[in-house]
């Protein structure tokens, strides 16, 4: 069987020169790791003490799911520019080749106090920040962030005020 870390492709000067993209979409053609995987993500203390998950638009949707599906935690999505109606809250970030935004429904965080985000990859901790900045706006709680995968040199956890679990540290 192959180790998790040996599915995480790395594509040079994506979406832009300079940049290694890490993808991690292999791991869902092995169901076994996958599950192992959203285990791994789902046993973390601070998830237990959540009312929701944060899921980042897109990658972190597939993972935000399960994780919710394992810990019977309600999923909110945090969505990029144009793709979610009714009242939303929207912020601008940056990341290591351009800007963008996330948005989440005001509706949809009015039932919760306490969230944790999922994500695919924790490089910089721009989107992570924003999300985070959207919840606090709203005088709501992050109780951590759970990530496939942390990008150490980027020091994205350091711009952070709590507590991050990544199950691969490359």
């Amino acid at each position: 069987m192959k180790k998790l870390e040996d599915l995480i492709l790395t594509y040079k000067d994506f979406p832009k020169k300079g940049i290694d993209f890490k993808d991690v979409l292999e791991i869902l053609q092995y169901p076994d790791i996958f599950k192992d995987l959203i285990l791994k993500m789902s046993s973390t203390q601070f998830l237990k003490n959540a009312d929701a998950i944060i899921s980042i638009d897109a990658r972190g949707f597939i993972f935000g799911s399960a994780v919710s599906l394992e810990s019977s935690k309600p999923m909110i999505a945090a969505r990029k520019p144009g793709k979610l109606p009714g009242n939303i809250l929207t912020r601008e970030y940056e990341l290591e080749y351009g800007k963008n935004s996330l948005s989440i429904q005001s509706s949809a965080l009015k039932k919760f106090n306490s969230f944790v985000i999922v994500d695919d990859l924790l490089a910089t901790g721009g989107t992570v920040n924003c999300v985070s900045s959207l919840l606090q706006d709203q005088r709501k709680e992050i109780l951590g962030l759970i990530t496939v995968i942390e990008l150490n040199k980027l020091k994205g956890r350091s711009k952070l005020d709590f507590p991050v679990k990544s199950i691969i540290s490359l």
